[in-house]
């Protein structure tokens, strides 16, 4: 059982439907204690940082997904996090000072300098670093679809398992055991996204 964490905090119809056309058995939840007995956590996510926390906060999930999230940086339940879940997982972001995330990954997330176009919209390629299962079958270089005006800077190099040139070259993919982060929209990347939702249901 995939648990897709429900939070109000959008794209849970186009991740759910991607899954379950891989033939994944999917459930869209919010319950903390779905969270806890799932096989495989899925936190999708798009908009603001602190908007998101809150939310999570508020429906008492913020615990139980940060538990999971180190659970899977320890070789536990295998756990991914899509955009928004992505930056969840670091300590803290730009966007909203003062504000904590699941604080898995040590860093935080910035705004993109000044000088390109934010957000930062459409297709770009995805460079291979190290090895992750999420990778297998996938040609280095691929095209993903982004939608998004920060990026986590982890401080530990050793987690980045794919990097993107933006301006900058950040981090858009990391991987800590059996956790895992993407910045882009694995339903929406066509072939290349469902291997990769497909690569992680097959964990």
């Amino acid at each position: 059982m995939i648990v897709v964490v429900d939070y109000d905090a959008g794209n849970l119809r186009s991740v759910t439907k991607a899954l379950e056309s891989l033939g994944a058995e999917v459930r869209v939840s919010g319950s903390p204690k779905d969270v806890e007995s799932a096989d495989k956590i899925v936190l999708p996510g798009v908009g603001a940082f602190g908007k998101a926390v809150r939310s999570l906060e508020s429906k008492s999930l913020l615990a139980p997904l940060a538990d999971a999230a180190a659970r899977a940086a320890s070789g536990g339940r295998p756990f991914l996090g899509i955009c928004l879940g992505m930056q969840l997982l670091y300590e803290a972001s730009e966007e909203d000072p003062g504000i904590r995330g699941l604080g898995v990954l040590p860093g935080k997330v910035v705004r993109f300098a000044p000088g390109r176009k934010i957000p930062h919209l459409g297709w770009n390629t995805v460079s291979v670093r190290g090895e992750s299962p999420l990778w297998d079958g996938i040609q280095d270089g691929s095209f993903f679809y982004f939608a998004h005006s920060f990026h986590g800077v982890p401080n530990d190099a050793g987690v980045v398992s794919g990097e993107t040139g933006y301006g900058v070259s950040f981090a858009s993919a990391v991987r800590k055991n059996r956790l895992f982060g993407i910045q882009f929209h694995p339903e929406k990347s066509q072939a290349a996204g469902l291997r990769l939702l497909s690569n992680f249901t097959g964990l």
